[in-house]
């Protein structure tokens, strides 16, 4: 949230405060110390990241907020009256952590150097002050915003009180508090009375929760008339707790109530936001080591730690060069001779483990070039092994020798290792099965080895680690986690190559600018490893990466190593066909204008339609020109409209032959007549593949033209191609997860789910059922799993919006548990902000809880849709990774070649069609235990469309 610039407040400011902060201190700290997983260290050896992280959210706040009065309120003492009241308050509550408990007074200096007010007290906790400065200040009229996610702060939200999560950029208001507790801000001491607080050791009443803390509140309005009344409770366990336990309830109700009385010292004027001064400032950025923050202070300063006025550019290269904070920075070092290099494998086979990262010419692994190798055994030390990088003189556009200066050496390639022989040495340590290698994206690195005959195990995945962790939280890039993981900002690709006409490949950067960018991959790589994997455990995911994730990677690198023989000269054939085909609907289209235009134009397009031909239904956007996509044009054809009909039907071909038909005879490798595509295990938060150079996930396989691009996808001579889907498999998750008797039933007896479907909701029987109504019924199965709304499933069907809502209202009348398991998977993606699928797969929905009501629908469907599809995901991986042992113990010679969504792709000997196919349905139909059975659907022939 940017509300603008600090608002300076000089002494003689007539109007007075307008809008205070009140930073909750002791939760930043926490905060920060958790948030910053870095081990990050002064020179003197204190470890200093709650430090760092507490001294970057202030800077933040201060440059965002436009408050005029700004404190920050910390905690004093373990010990308050409220331990006075109750001894036993906050008893259970662990000591901070040893290196934490240094980094208190730092974070009050560094509240301090930022010219903040600060304020404690004895006797108080840091919530009861912060209630007394927001009832002060809400008397002088002001705004009071509370930078905190606390609960027990939400009691004071209300009328001119909001709170801010900083971490997620939240406002916290009346609305947040009632999906928080159910209550208003107005009743949450009430409910938490009731409901205790176990981390504080507040006792509540036993056997009552948030939920029915609310629901209580709600019906009998306050503590003491509930008490008063409760001999009226209907359930006698609740009856009993509640009479029995009276006193303990009001006894919760003192110690969660903040006081906002607390005779304060300091008084609100102090509070006047002061301007940063660099004496004090950059002094203490010294002192902590915080380079990155002192860079970009001293730029906004101009001037140095030392008082010289500074060059900003010299100071940011030197920040950068640093080990993010803390620290002289890392040692990278250039390995030219066989010497140096067996020195570094043999600390890497020693250690057990090392960070490895290739440098290549090209993102496609199955063609890219190997230029160098980089290792790193530790965190601060890394090496790059230059191997084939070219002369100064082949390297055109690249500058060496600054304004048109010779190069010394210019024409003799650099000092380094012959390729064949650095191979011969890393390849025994790479290969070892007791060194464990760490790669971000390994399996790009495992596909350009493969092709110098490294088979590089076992292997680790930062990128995975990240993805399995925090899926859905963030990007999985290594650039995005250095910076929010470890504080520091890697050196940029572009910023190696370089950009534009002065672009090169790898091959062609000297070995001395190469060194800083290569070895800094493997050695941010393995401080991430030391991040991510012991995460693992203490939050139960080692399953997820262990039995999922990580032995796809070589899976998936098998598959795509083999790729998939396309005919070419049917390609060539079906682009021309295509090309004809736009030649003569070009022809069409302009002869029902009356003239010539450019059909990919949306402008032009928009123009002919709306304003020549007078159409209706056209928008402008904020560009002013009309919107021309699918569903405007789709709408015009629904009333009739033939040449938007004919736009649809041009655009359809024109992407079939750009984005295939073309595009796949550019992809096909010349070494092996086969395209190869690259599979993420990253890419989607619900666990899917996602596929890419080519997609074959897309190719459309409801038009008949699609189904000819999937003709050009043959098996090699004497084999063919068989096709394994798994049938409905998202519906019959649904059926397992959500616990619907009928769809379970009838799934059991094999039964056409979308004919039952439609019988049930539409009354019809199923015999001699009319396809339109089937299509609905399928219509409404699969939109359910989305969260379909009625107006989705109006344009879908072609229908009213009321019309499509009688349909989903049917649909949960006749199965209710859909809509429960609906509504229990939303409750629990807002209060846990993710979902889980059958096998443990975190889905993060981070949306959730937003305030606008399309942004949070949109969370909710997709809070519905995760647990199915990645249920979904994760069977299909877990078959995968069955199915290449199962094949070989069958003794057959089937080779995986394909997986899209829920379908997988071999090639098959013709000999062995009928043995594949019954070991490939039997893994498949066995990977998982559902109330359900798993159907697999098997078909084979020449090309992939005959085997589906």
């Amino acid at each position: 949230m940017r509300v603008g610039g600090v608002k300076k407040v000089s002494k003689d400011d007539a109007k007075g405060p307008e809008h205070f902060f009140l930073i909750d201190g002791s939760g930043f700290i926490f905060r920060a110390y958790y948030g910053i997983k870095a081990d990050l260290t002064r020179p003197d050896g204190i470890r200093v990241n709650a430090v760092y992280g507490f001294t970057r959210m202030l800077m933040k706040m201060l440059e965002d907020t436009d408050a005029d009065h700004i404190a920050v309120i910390f905690d004093k003492a373990r010990k308050t009256f409220r331990n006075d009241i109750y001894p036993d308050y906050k008893a259970n509550r662990d000591a901070p952590p040893e290196d934490l408990i240094p980094q208190f007074d730092l974070v009050h200096a560094a509240t301090k150097a930022l010219n903040v007010a600060s304020v404690d007290m004895d006797d108080f906790e840091a919530d009861d002050l912060i209630a007394t400065y927001t009832r002060q200040a809400r008397e002088l009229g002001a705004e009071v915003t509370i930078v905190s996610s606390d609960k027990d702060l939400m009691q004071l939200v209300g009328d001119g009180v909001h709170m801010l999560d900083a971490m997620k950029d939240k406002v916290i208001g009346p609305d947040e508090v009632r999906e928080k507790f159910g209550v208003g801000p107005e009743k949450v001491i009430e409910v938490q009375a009731l409901a205790g607080d176990s981390s504080d050791n507040v006792p509540g009443v036993s056997g009552i929760g948030v939920k029915t803390a609310a629901l209580l509140i709600n019906e009998y309005g306050d503590l003491e008339t509930l008490l008063a009344r409760a001999e009226e409770i209907k359930q006698p366990k609740r009856r009993q707790s509640l009479i029995d336990e009276a006193d303990a309830a009001r006894l919760s109700k003192r110690l969660v109530t903040l006081r906002d009385d607390v005779p304060v010292e300091t008084p609100l004027e102090s509070f006047a936001v002061k301007p940063v001064s660099a004496e004090t400032l950059l002094p203490f950025l010294v002192e902590q080591d915080f380079n990155s923050m002192l860079a970009a202070a001293e730029a906004r300063f101009g001037v140095t730690s030392s008082g010289e006025a500074s060059d900003p550019g010299d100071r940011v290269a030197q920040a950068g060069a640093a080990e993010g904070e803390g620290g002289s920075g890392p040692v990278y070092e250039l390995v030219r001779t066989t010497g140096a290099l067996m020195s570094w494998i043999a600390e890497a086979t020693a250690a057990g483990v090392v960070a490895v990262d290739t440098e290549t010419t090209s993102l496609d692994a199955m063609q890219a070039d190997l230029v160098g190798v980089s290792l790193s055994v530790e965190a601060g030390r890394a090496c790059y092994v230059p191997l084939g990088h070219k002369a100064p003189a082949a390297q055109g556009a690249l500058d060496l020798g600054g304004e048109g200066e010779a190069v010394p050496g210019a024409g003799e390639a650099p000092e380094q290792i012959p390729l064949k022989k650095a191979l011969k040495l890393l390849k025994p340590m790479l290969e070892d099965p007791a060194v464990l290698k760490i790669g971000q994206n390994i399996k790009y690195d495992m596909q350009v080895l493969a092709r110098h005959g490294l088979a590089i195990a076992p292997v680790d995945d930062t990128m995975l680690l990240s993805y399995v962790l925090d899926g859905g939280l963030h990007g999985h890039g290594m650039d995005e986690l250095a910076r929010d993981f470890l504080g520091h900002e890697t050196i940029k690709y572009a910023d190696v190559i370089g950009t534009g006409k002065a672009k090169v490949t790898f091959d062609q950067v000297p070995v001395e600018k190469a060194l800083d960018y290569a070895a800094e991959d493997a050695e941010v790589t393995g401080r991430l490893h030391g991040l991510f994997k012991p995460r693992l455990a203490a939050e139960h995911m080692v399953t997820v990466y262990e039995t999922l994730e990580r032995p796809l990677i070589h899976i998936l690198q098998g598959m795509e190593r083999l790729g998939i023989r396309v005919d070419g000269r049917e390609l060539k054939r079906l682009s021309d066909d295509f090309g004809a085909r736009l030649a003569d609907l070009e022809t069409e289209i302009h002869s029902l204008v009356g003239h010539e235009f450019n059909i990919g134009s949306p402008k032009q397009l928009g123009d002919v339609l709306f304003d020549e031909l007078g159409l209706p239904g056209g928008k402008k956007g904020k560009t002013g020109a009309y919107g021309t996509g699918a569903d405007v044009l789709e709408a015009l054809v629904d009333h009739g409209h033939n040449l938007p009909a004919r736009v649809l039907d041009w655009r359809q071909l024109a992407k079939l032959k750009s984005t295939y038909s073309d595009a796949l005879m550019e992809q096909i490798n010349p070494e092996t007549g086969r395209v190869h595509t690259s599979y993420s295990q990253a890419g989607v938060s619900t666990g899917r593949l996602a596929s890419s150079n080519p997609n074959l996930q897309n190719i459309p396989v409801r038009t008949e033209e699609g189904r000819k691009i999937r003709r050009a996808f043959v098996a090699d001579e004497g084999m063919k191609l068989l096709s394994a889907d798994y049938s409905q498999i998202e519906l019959r998750l649904l059926a397992h997860v959500a616990g619907i008797e009928a769809l379970k039933e009838a799934f059991r007896d094999g039964q056409d789910i979308h004919a039952m479907t439609a019988s049930i909701v539409f009354g019809v029987p199923i015999d001699d059922m009319d396809p339109m109504v089937r299509r609905k019924a399928k219509a409404i199965n699969f939109g359910i799993i989305y969260g379909i709304s009625p107006f989705g499933l109006a344009r879908q069907l072609g229908i009213g919006n009321s019309e499509a809502g009688e349909y989903i209202d049917a649909y949960f009348e006749k199965y209710p548990g859909i809509r429960d398991y609906m509504e229990r998977t939303k409750e629990q993606a807002r209060n846990r902000g993710f979902v889980e699928t059958l096998y443990g797969r975190k889905c993060h929905i981070r949306s959730i809880n937003d305030k606008n009501p399309n942004i949070r629908s949109l969370a909710e469907r997709a809070a519905i849709n995760a647990p199915i599809q990645g249920g979904a995901a994760d069977i299909i991986k877990r078959a995968m990774i069955r199915l290449p042992d199962a094949l070989c113990a069958a003794g057959l010679k089937a080779r995986m070649l394909l997986q899209v969504h829920d379908e997988l792709i071999f090639e098959v000997s013709a000999k062995e069609l009928d043995a594949t196919g019954d070991v490939v349905s039997g893994i498949m139909s066995g990977t998982a235990r559902l109330d359900v059975p798993l159907v697999v659907d098997t078909g084979h022939g020449d090309n992939w469309d005959h085997a589906h």
